[in-house]
């Protein structure tokens, strides 16, 4: 199917322009401010060349990306972030085109090029890191942060804050819409009603076989929630070069075991420790089981595994922006974390809780 872009004939411009209008589109969304729908695409951004699998639903969109098949994160964006939302599914499934067999007949899925769509975003230098945002209520100074990666990972957020005008008062709103598969997800981006606009037609593709890290709640060993300063501030005084992290949880009644025989008689507190390895040494951070520090802390046993220190770096984003953190743990390894965004006005109401998630698998002992 023919589609409008630059440099086509005029006439066989018009008659795809008027063609897609004709169709029923799948999605039709906007909002008024872009900074938070960009800040939540942000946190599951790893790198500039990865491709995201955006699945559409009456509900909202999630957006997912993978690493390494070991890895997989996932924004979960309700429609009532924005200020309109109309979703029309194809017919069938074999009509979308967009699904495979298995797929819910109500889901539309396809995959963009997720560095492009948060540079479209950011074409007007708006829609800046959020946490400027909401950067009060974390109760942080950004003379104590330090990176994780050995970099100015930190220093670079707080230039690209100020350098993309995230608080100029002059927020970029945003149409996008989807007309089906074979159809480019177009982003239609103004400041004003008279200032200039810009479309943006994103190529969309098949959505490719992602892995699948199943984490059934109900087979938890471990659940934990504490606020998201608590993890970053401890996260951020590691040391960039470790190899891998350690989470060790011990029910409040038991001892809480360690690397080192001399620790295995302590008393129950701490209930949670991190421990951070790597080729110069050791790191230990413990936390108390005080309702202050964790306010849900659930063990059934004593629980101990390893994951990559180079996945939980992938977090960073999401962990900086986001109010609230929630750790679990299945009897495979398997990691959860999800990290809770700030909420949103939308026309006077708050909007329903949005999260990013990551999934990981530990390490083979």
């Amino acid at each position: 199917m023919s589609q409008s872009q630059a440099g086509t004939q005029s006439q066989g411009a018009r008659s795809a322009s008027q063609a897609a209008e004709e169709a029923k589109e799948v999605l039709s969304a906007s909002v008024h401010d872009v900074r938070h729908f960009a800040a939540m695409l942000r946190g599951v951004q790893f790198a500039n060349n990865n491709n995201a699998t955006i699945s559409l639903t009456e509900a909202g969109m999630t957006v997912a990306v993978e690493d390494s098949r070991t890895l997989l994160a996932t924004a979960y964006i309700p429609h009532t972030i924005f200020d309109e939302w109309t979703y029309n599914p194809p017919a069938t499934a074999s009509e979308s085109g967009t699904q495979s067999s298995e797929a819910s007949a109500d889901t539309v899925r396809f995959d963009v090029q997720l560095a492009t769509m948060i540079e479209c975003l950011n074409i007007f230098r708006t829609s800046g890191y959020y946490a400027v945002l909401h950067s009060s209520t974390s109760g942080d100074s950004d003379s104590k942060k330090k990176n994780w990666r050995g970099d100015d990972s930190w220093a670079a957020a707080r230039d690209a804050k100020a350098n993309d005008g995230g608080d100029s008062g002059k927020p970029t709103a945003m149409r996008m819409s989807y007309a089906g598969a074979g159809h480019p997800l177009t982003l239609l981006l103004a400041q004003d009603a008279s200032g200039p606009k810009t479309a943006c037609h994103l190529t969309t593709l098949e959505p490719e076989e992602q892995v699948e890290l199943p984490f059934d709640d109900d087979q938890k060993i471990v659940r934990i929630i504490m606020k998201s300063t608590w993890l970053r501030d401890a996260l951020s005084e590691l040391d960039p070069k470790c190899d891998k992290l350690t989470f060790i949880c011990s029910p409040p009644s038991a001892p809480l075991a360690t690397a080192s025989s001399r620790f295995t008689q302590r008393t129950a507190q701490p209930t949670l420790r991190l421990m951070a390895e790597g080729t110069f040494g050791r790191t230990e951070m413990d936390y108390p089981n005080d309702r202050d520090v964790l306010e849900t802390f659930e063990c059934e046993q004593l629980t101990r595994f390893s994951y990559r220190f180079g996945h939980i770096v992938r977090t960073q984003r999401a962990l900086q922006n986001s109010v609230k953190t929630s750790i679990r743990m299945d009897e495979d390894g398997v990691l959860s974390l999800q990290f809770m965004m700030p909420s949103v006005k939308v026309r006077g109401k708050e909007s329903a809780n949005q999260f990013i998630e990551f999934r990981c698998l530990a390490l083979d002992v």
